[in-house]
């Protein structure tokens, strides 16, 4: 069975060991730099990571980060105001795991989060050409606001970053 809550600060060595096995591909742009400043909001208490637990096996098996619109990154400033909206950053799954709606389900937990933080939005953002990422943020209700080329942080395919919202009624 599939157990979803709030990560424990104990447990994000763990989550950063499953973002570098499972995470890096040719569309996800990972760098030591900003994974280390998302793990470093958690631990402040500006994000918060939701993670999806095997409970047979008392195994992480994927997670996802929800960040305060006041930490975000400045150019999502373009789509809502900062204290507005939460932002998901890192979303990864165990490939053991694929294909099972449990990164959908994060997405979704990630959201009931916000909601209580009073939000009007969830921001996320993905390589344009990202299919499984499109396919994961449809089913949780995100839909896409922009694309722009981003080839500081995109080095495959159409080198676009499409930016997505789901927004809280």
């Amino acid at each position: 069975m599939i157990v979803y809550r709030q990560a424990e600060l104990d447990e994000l060595f763990e989550l950063k060991k499953l973002l570098w096995n499972q995470g890096p591909n040719e569309w996800n742009y990972l760098t030591e730099e900003g994974v280390d400043a998302e793990f470093t909001l958690i631990e402040q208490g500006s994000a918060a990571a939701m993670v999806a637990v095997d409970s047979d096996k008392e195994q992480i098996i994927g997670f996802a980060v929800l960040i305060d619109g006041s930490v975000s990154p400045d150019y999502l400033t373009k789509y809502s105001a900062l204290n507005e909206f939460c932002f998901i950053g890192d979303v990864v799954v165990s490939q053991a795991y694929s294909g099972q709606g449990i990164a959908t389900k994060l997405l979704e937990c990630c959201i009931k989060e916000a909601k209580e933080k009073q939000v009007q939005t969830v921001l996320i953002e993905r390589h344009e050409e990202n299919l499984a990422s499109a396919g994961m943020m449809r089913k949780a209700g995100f839909q896409v606001v922009d694309t722009f080329y981003d080839p500081d942080k995109r080095s495959s395919g159409s080198r676009k970053t499409s930016v997505l919202e789901y927004c809280i009624e």
